[in-house]
């Protein structure tokens, strides 16, 4: 996910701090991604294999991004081995959740 051209004009994050997010989305992603879904257009569904930590590290994340990018609606459902995150967007930014779902069909190969 380096390349940023998919972030919409209304991320508010500053442009020298966009490298850093999606290199914290990315280590995420690809130390705990378990499966990813799109039970409908608009929402993407992650589950991120647990540990210590993590769910911590998911809230902290997604409080961050919700702070700069308004249009993102998370939900974090902890479970027993599993945390499932949904991330839903209003029509306007459906693209946005395209290229999020695919980056991380990418990283399940």
């Amino acid at each position: 996910m380096s390349d940023l051209a998919w972030v919409p004009q209304s991320c508010t994050l500053p442009t020298d701090e966009r490298p850093l997010r999606v290199a914290e989305w990315d280590a995420l992603i690809s130390e705990r991604l378990a499966s990813s879904s799109r039970p409908a257009p608009l929402r993407l569904r992650l589950e991120l294999a647990d540990g210590p930590g993590v769910e911590e590290r998911v809230r902290d994340l997604v409080a961050r991004e919700s702070g700069c990018c308004s249009f993102f609606t998370f939900t974090t459902t902890p479970s027993e081995n599993l945390i499932g995150l949904d991330i839903a967007v209003d029509p306007a930014h459906e693209t946005v959740l395209d290229a999020l779902a695919t980056w991380t069909a990418g990283t399940q190969q």
